[in-house]
């Protein structure tokens, strides 16, 4: 078998060439090999390509199964916390129930207390012309519903007071004194918030008795035939006040009670506030056309003064 391989290779024949090649090598050079040796060669040269081990298989990562006594424990452990939860806050909702009965005997309490201040600052107030309406003017929320006459009629307002009743969480009442004026007969006109029966919030207010041709309401209704409107908003000041509606939704009565009457004077004195800004606005418009020259501010004071004094001086002269 050496024989053979070695005339192969002198022949330049390579160790991985084809069986058929290193016969005919052979039989070049007078051997005559026999068939059976080099099909032994050719399998053990093919064994030698294939001695190399094949790539490991990948191994598939099995699950362990879960352990069902496990999720169980699980189970049994979040419920017992949630039955807890519950039983907690079933607690604090009696403590919070129990706070709110306190704060409002504490509330009761304070509110008889208060009276005799309301009523000495009900006295102060009547002292000042047109406080209510100005207060209403003030205030975002009220005067977006003031309309013209609205705004006329309430400069007849001459006191407003809230009335909690006794059990606070029962409702309120609000009270409009008015002056004699040309829109109505009623010195008082009074508002009411309560629950019914059933516990639903109601409202009840005293019928107007308008003068005649002085119907506030009929007027706006006349005016509004044709225009589009969300019908969830009262159309004026006298419309909310006769509208019940909806007495749970009435926003301007808690405006009136909550935010309102327990300090009317913050609002009477934003006026004041607003006419310092416009007549400030009014001062710089003026500068604008009138800037005087850079680096000159004071002899430009000193001839403003002097003009001045000579155009009094002329004005006596006249007069003279």
């Amino acid at each position: 078998m050496c024989v053979y391989l070695n005339a192969a290779l002198s022949c330049g024949v390579r160790r991985n060439s084809a069986p058929n090649l290193i016969v005919n090598t052979a039989h070049a050079h007078g051997v005559h090999p026999p068939l059976r040796d080099s099909t032994v060669y050719t399998v053990h040269e093919t064994n030698r390509k294939m001695s190399a081990p094949p790539p490991a298989a990948k191994k598939v990562k099995e699950d362990k199964p879960k352990n069902d006594d496990s999720l169980d424990e699980t189970d049994k452990d979040t419920q017992e916390a949630i039955e807890q939860i519950d039983e907690l806050q079933n607690q604090i909702d009696a403590l919070n129930e129990q706070a709110s009965e306190e704060i409002l005997k504490v509330e009761q309490k304070y509110n008889k207390s208060r009276q005799p201040y309301f009523e000495k600052r009900s006295e102060l107030i009547s002292k000042i012309p047109n406080f209510w309406v100005t207060t209403f003017i003030n205030h975002p929320q009220v005067s977006a519903l003031l309309n013209e006459e609205d705004e006329e009629a309430l400069h007849h307002l001459t006191r407003v007071d809230v009335q909690e009743f006794e059990d606070i969480k029962s409702g309120y009442k609000i009270n409009f004194h008015f002056s004699a004026n040309q829109f109505f007969d009623n010195n008082v006109l009074t508002k009411e918030f309560h629950l019914n029966d059933t516990g639903d919030p109601t409202s009840k207010a005293t019928t107007i008795k308008w003068k005649a041709n002085k119907n506030l309401i009929k007027k706006q209704n006349a005016q509004g035939k044709g225009r589009k409107r969300n019908h969830d908003e009262p159309e004026s000041f006298f419309t909310w006040f006769t509208d019940h509606t909806d007495a749970g939704a009435d926003e301007l009565g808690e405006v009136i009670k909550d935010d309102i009457w327990p300090n009317p004077l913050q609002y009477y004195l934003a006026s004041d506030g607003e006419d310092g800004g416009e007549s400030g606005g009014e001062l710089e418009e003026i500068d604008e056309f009138d800037e005087p020259e850079e680096g000159d501010d004071g002899e430009l004071d000193e001839e403003d003064e002097d003009g001045a004094e000579d155009e009094d001086g002329d004005d006596e002269d006249v007069d003279e």
